[in-house]
């Protein structure tokens, strides 16, 4: 009976997708060091632009999304408008690795640019990766404010031990307020996976 619980809750686990090969594992406690990249934020001009790239687009889950602070005012008939919006996402992982989405409202916007530009010093490249690539991006393609910049193509990128490649499906989009964003689909093993498989 026991045997036959244990066959039956592996195979729900396979079912799943518990058992299958997953690229994101911690680190083993050896190898560990005392910091962790808990989230990067996006400062963003507009909330409800940006959230469906990369909530529907992405497909990341939204873990938190509230109204923070309030606006100094001088008219007390005039109610209290809230600082800023905060929008936290997150992945395959409930501590690191969050996204976070902020928007102002008691700063001046700052003007869109007429045609995103790759990032420059002081500017960002995210790197996300998605087992659904090719379903992601068509996903991405039909959200307002997306630009697809490369379509998927493979690539290889050296091993990190420089004894092999790493193989990967690569792609990259800009969001609604720039933001360049690799999205890529791992088709061997990581970097810096090499050492410990």
């Amino acid at each position: 009976m026991i045997t036959r619980r244990c066959g039956l809750a592996l195979c729900a686990l396979l079912a799943m997708g518990a058992l299958s090969p997953a690229f994101a594992e911690p680190v083993p406690p050896a190898e560990r060091v005392p910091v962790d990249v808990r989230r990067t934020t996006l400062l963003v001009r507009d909330i409800d632009r940006s959230l469906p790239v990369y909530r529907d687009g992405l497909g990341l889950k939204v873990v938190y999304d509230q109204f923070i602070g309030k606006q100094p005012q001088t008219d007390p008939s005039v109610p209290a408008r809230p600082r800023m919006r905060l929008v936290l996402l997150r992945a395959n992982d409930t501590f690191v690795g969050a996204l976070g989405l902020l928007q102002y409202f008691d700063k001046p916007p700052v003007p869109q640019a007429d045609k995103p530009s790759r990032p420059t010093f002081g500017g960002v490249i995210l790197v996300m990766n998605s087992a659904d690539l090719e379903t992601r991006i068509e996903k991405l393609r039909s959200l307002p404010g997306v630009t697809i910049d490369t379509e998927p193509k493979p690539i290889e990128y050296p091993s990190a031990d420089g004894k092999g490649t790493i193989p990967v499906l690569f792609s990259a989009f800009y969001d609604p307020d720039g933001y360049f964003i690799e999205l890529n689909k791992l088709l061997g093993k990581p970097a810096g996976t090499e050492q410990r498989n």
